[in-house]
């Protein structure tokens, strides 16, 4: 047994005890309570998005313990297939995992549906409603990594037995703490798996000393194990990682042997560049650069499908002078954890909404076109008083009549 192995089957057993203890807590409710005392709204579905098929389905992961589910999301395409597939990971949000919520990556999602793939979004063990527990492997950053990748494992195994999947051609691509557990996966022959995309991996451990060279030394692991061409995508002005540690990441790993063309974008100029992957403004960055990739890689690149964005049916009004978005006390009606909630959903990706009514109750959605329409519902499940948007993007749109009342209230549909 290598050293890695032998350190990932002391983190699993280490875990075996919370692990069995978390699982209590979902049976039990206890969770779903601990999500709502905290503002969370993980257990509120946003719309589906129709256009892209969009779907949630549970993919059966085999554990050392138990067995488990990973609560998915796949995109794809109108027809019957074979669609190429590609695997989107996703990053790790502060605090428990258990109330992340699900990731869409909803841009990407219909540039690569559009273009004939269909798209999964698995969430890994611990997060959102999967099951199981995070475990973090402690400091040994490389053995986290490979312990992610065993859920893209599970998560090929099922896919490339579904029908409609062409299981010769796939892509694993990953963003933040999915961006490393993608390069982690690289290390392991996946039969039809033909490249990776990397944005903005990593995993910043500030607890660990000396984390940014052991992380660049995991890198240097993954090099030297990899199966896989890569493209990767890092900004100077990213909020986790500096110029010089995602220059030190890239050479570790080609220095040992892995296939990586990094495309260093320099200063994004749409705030943080960590979060470039999920936004708008960032395709043009990402896309042409990703078409090129997967194209040498014998991928068909050419859109095949006019799928347009979707609009939201409720009507937005103007941006107000109200408040600045991140003025939390000035939102009104909201009780604390509303509040706890609204701050949580400013670090989210756009295009978002909040919305929220007279009665204190609330509801958010982020990261999707049908986030106005989502967030109202989401309101409006809750409140027995009409719900309104309060914030849309970065424009808090709340506008009140004289008597309290909100103007234009948008009530249940």
């Amino acid at each position: 047994m290598s050293v890695v192995n032998r350190k990932i089957t002391l983190a699993l057993l280490m875990s075996k005890m919370k692990h069995i203890r978390q699982n209590i807590l979902r049976k039990t409710g206890c969770a779903l309570l601990a999500a709502v005392a905290l503002g969370a709204v993980a257990a509120d579905e946003p719309l589906f998005d129709t256009s892209l098929n969009e779907s949630v389905i549970k993919i059966p992961k085999r554990g050392t313990f138990s067995n488990i589910e990973l609560e998915t999301t796949v995109f794809k395409p109108p027809g019957d297939g074979p669609f190429p597939l590609a695997v989107i990971n996703h990053g790790k949000a502060a605090g428990n995992p258990v109330f992340q919520a699900r990731a869409r990556y909803s841009y990407a999602a219909r540039e690569l549906v559009k273009r004939g793939f269909a798209v999964v979004i698995p969430m890994r063990e611990g997060f959102s409603k999967s099951g199981g527990s995070y475990i973090s492997g402690g400091c040994n950053v490389a053995s986290n990594g490979l312990l992610q990748a065993e859920d893209v494992v599970a998560t090929l195994d099922y896919m490339t037995a579904q029908s409609y999947i062409d299981p010769k051609h796939i892509v694993v691509m990953g963003q933040s703490h999915g961006g490393f557990t993608t390069m982690a996966f690289g290390t392991l022959v996946y039969s039809g798996v033909r490249a990776l995309v990397n944005f903005a991996g990593g995993l910043r451990q500030d607890q660990c000393p000396g984390w940014e060279g052991t992380l660049a030394s995991a890198f240097g692991k993954f090099g030297a194990a990899a199966q896989y061409p890569s493209l990767w995508f890092y900004g100077d002005n990213d909020s986790y990682w500096s110029p010089w540690l995602y220059q030190q990441m890239h050479k570790s790993y080609t220095t040992a042997g892995g296939k990586a063309r990094l495309i260093a974008f320099g200063i994004y100029s749409n705030g943080d560049a960590h979060g470039m992957f999920s936004q708008r403004q960032g395709l043009p960055i990402w896309l042409p650069e990703v078409e090129r990739f997967l194209t040498e890689q014998g991928f068909d690149m050419n859109v095949k499908f006019d799928i347009p964005s979707r609009r939201p049916k409720a009507t937005i009004p103007p941006p107000s002078l109200w408040a600045a978005a991140n003025e939390v006390d000035k939102a009104p009606y909201l009780r604390e954890p509303g509040r706890q909630a609204y701050r949580e959903f400013l670090n989210r990706a756009k295009p978002r909404a909040f919305a929220l009514s007279a009665a204190g109750n609330y509801g958010w959605s982020a990261d999707n076109d049908l986030a106005v329409d989502s967030a109202l519902e989401i309101c409006q499940r809750k409140s027995t008083t009409p719900c309104q948007l309060y914030l849309v993007d970065d424009d808090v749109v709340w506008q009140e009549s004289a008597g309290g009342a909100a103007q234009d209230s948008v009530g249940a549909k």
